[in-house]
């Protein structure tokens, strides 16, 4: 692991690298409800090395960011009690990486899978500025969240339900969803709003979501195009309120699955 926390600082450039990691607190008060020891969080790193996905405003590939906060929710999960937490790292191109991480979440048994992303925008909003004399593509045009389901995930209802516990702490950190996906100008990338407290989207063709047989989520944490929600997505701060949102979420969650948990345990997790 700290080979990986380690890859995680380097893969950032210096203009984007936050303070040293501050602990992530353990839960006050461990809900009652949840069985910590046996639920099986399943964090899965969005993209590879090679596919790298989205390009931030300063020329920060997304999987840097992606792999950096999904070390810390690992980490801050597995501190607040789920010991069972699971990391996805995949390498290889789009197609054969999805499918790679599909295939072990499955394998895994997760409880939850959660995707995570930093978003971007159409080509059509993009612009062009010049940073540390080079040229780079920004669009400061939308700013924030969105989380995704896929109505074709066996468990649909468990991964809405999911996404609006995590869009309620998401909000009761002060961070704000986009709502720019219910704009007709995003055209073909336009998403149905399935919940307006939460920012939960539907988007029924992400294999990562639909795919997976246990409840899915993919959460998009910022858009690193925009030029000030990159830097604030480079911060600690902000990275800390996600995973601080992440795993009350989790929480919550495991809280009211323990049933179904404990149900196929003797079955499936001697």
């Amino acid at each position: 692991m700290k080979r990986l926390w380690a890859a995680a600082l380097l893969l950032v450039p210096a203009f984007l690298c936050a303070p040293a990691l501050a602990q992530t607190p353990s839960p006050a008060k461990p809900n009652a409800a949840c069985d910590y020891a046996r639920f099986r969080p399943i964090i899965d790193v969005g993209h590879t090395l090679e596919d790298s996905g989205a390009t931030s405003a300063r020329g920060v590939a997304e999987y840097d960011f992606n792999l950096r906060l999904s070390l810390m929710i690992e980490r801050g999960l597995r501190e607040g009690g789920f010991s069972k937490t699971r990391l996805l790292i995949t390498d290889g191109s789009a197609l054969q990486s999805l499918m790679k991480r599909v295939a072990a979440a499955n394998k895994a048994g997760g409880d939850i899978f959660l995707s995570i992303h930093h978003d971007s925008v159409p080509e059509k909003f993009i612009e062009k500025w010049i940073f540390n004399v080079a040229e780079h593509r920004y669009s400061d045009r939308f700013r924030g969240h969105s989380m995704f389901v896929s109505r074709d995930n066996p468990q649909l209802s468990a991964s809405i339900q999911f996404g609006k516990l995590l869009g309620k702490e998401l909000k009761d950190r002060g961070l704000q969803y986009t709502p720019h996906y219910t704009d007709k100008i995003m055209g073909a990338r336009m998403r149905e709003l399935i919940d307006k407290d939460a920012g939960l989207y539907r988007f029924d063709q992400l294999v990562v979501l639909r795919m997976t047989t246990m409840p899915a989520l993919l959460l998009e944490a910022g858009s690193i195009i925009h030029r000030d929600e990159e830097l604030l997505m480079a911060s600690t701060e902000q990275q800390e309120k996600i995973v601080s949102a992440v795993l009350s979420a989790v929480e919550s969650f495991c809280a009211v699955r323990t049933p179904k948990v404990s149900t196929r345990a003797a079955g499936n997790r001697k």
